[in-house]
């Protein structure tokens, strides 16, 4: 160890950091994503089609690892699991995309970050409901997340019920275009928040659903390419009941198709591997516990390039959400080990090669020595395959 060249030293320190990197790397791909996004809306993408778009790309890029990686293990889709698919196909790529996309239309970007904190308030409400979750609140564990749950709650409610005055991040120069753009904005704000809040029970349902599925169909990179391909079938129908023109589906070299492209890309193909990686290594309550910190990067680029307006309420809201949240995931860090461990065994344990040795009985008269009779019982032994 003390033979080791800086060189190394470096490397042994990044790979110890190296999921702090990854999940703090995807914040800003996420932070991106909002901002690309707002772009593309304002100049007059459909959110329909962008979704559409975005699952395209999504499909295209999970689809070969899916097929390469997942060869072997690959179970066959039967129709349960593909009604299942279907459901999950219409839960997030249409209704919390189309929802989401909308809503933060009518709000801003900044705005629409904040409010996906309340998530892990709403999957754990969810979970209480389908019983994957169970609440004793003589433990502080379970009273720490009802009252972070509450607590969101109030949060999501102050930033829908209240703005309040604006806060000037910048110096000079905003304060000329206040009157009409807030004035107009105003009677879509609380259609919009709304709408954000029910994109986020849509993808906790998605979350909910998909915890079902992979015990029946545990291929993570197949199962999200076929709901990725889901997606684009189920959202294309949508989009042309709700789109008639057919030019709203023309994207060129500009921002339509940065969206497109950057959010299937990223969003979608990037984060889907960087998840998982972490996941492993981490946990999902780790992977959780960051999505605040793509709030505040959201913030700062929409001052910055939107030159979006932020409003005391949201701030307040905002800060409530993050406490609830952290407090949630507090008491979800502090639960016992769940069953996937003893579900892992036994999969593991189903896929051992079982060997039976019969009783072996052995004459003395072709063994030396008095042995009289030899007789070796051996039991029921089970080796993995391979050995």
């Amino acid at each position: 160890m003390g033979n080791q060249t800086p060189f190394v030293s470096f490397c042994l320190a990044l790979s110890k950091f190296k999921p702090y990197l990854a999940i703090i790397s995807l914040q800003f791909g996420y932070a991106g994503m909002y901002i690309i996004t707002m772009v593309s809306l304002k100049h007059g993408m459909s959110h329909y089609v962008l979704a559409v778009y975005r699952h395209v790309v999504a499909t295209i890029v999970l689809a070969p690892f899916a097929f390469v990686l997942e060869r072997k293990i690959r179970p066959k889709l039967t129709l349960p699991v593909f009604l299942r698919i279907m459901a999950l196909g219409f839960l997030e790529p249409v209704l919390d995309q189309n929802l989401y996309y909308l809503g933060m239309k009518y709000t801003t970007a900044t705005f629409a970050s904040a409010t996906v904190n309340i998530l892990p308030a709403v999957t754990f409400i969810l979970a209480i409901i389908f019983r994957l979750e169970t609440v004793n609140v003589r433990r502080l564990q379970s009273l720490a997340k009802v009252i972070g749950t509450a607590v969101t709650v109030v949060g999501a409610m102050v930033m829908t019920l209240y703005k309040g005055p604006i806060i000037n991040f910048t110096s000079g120069g905003a304060g000329s275009h206040h009157g009409s753009s807030v004035d107009s904005s105003d009677s879509h704000f609380f259609t919009g928040t709304l709408m954000l809040i029910g994109s986020c029970f849509g993808w906790a349902g998605f979350f909910i659903l998909q915890s079902f599925t992979l015990k029946k169909y545990p291929a993570e990179l197949s199962l999200s390419t076929l709901i990725c391909l889901m997606g684009v079938v189920e959202g294309a129908a949508v989009s042309l009941i709700m789109e008639r023109d057919m030019s709203a589906w023309k994207i060129g070299f500009d921002s339509r198709l940065l969206a497109a492209a950057y959010s299937g890309v990223v969003c979608s193909g990037i984060a889907y591997y960087v998840q998982g990686f972490v996941s492993k290594q981490k946990g999902p309550v780790f992977v959780t516990s960051f999505s605040p910190l793509c709030m505040i990067i959201t913030s700062a680029l929409g001052v910055i390039i939107l030159a979006e307006l932020v409003h005391l309420g949201s701030i307040l809201g905002a800060i409530l959400i993050v406490f609830g949240l952290y407090t949630v995931v507090w008491g979800k860090s502090k639960d016992p080990p769940s069953s996937a461990a003893s579900f892992a065994d036994e999969k593991a344990a189903a896929q051992e090669l079982p060997i039976t040795c019969k009783s072996i009985n052995v004459d003395d008269n072709n063994i030396d020595g008095p042995a009289g009779m030899l007789k070796i019982n051996q039991a029921k032994s089970t080796l993995p395959q391979g050995a």
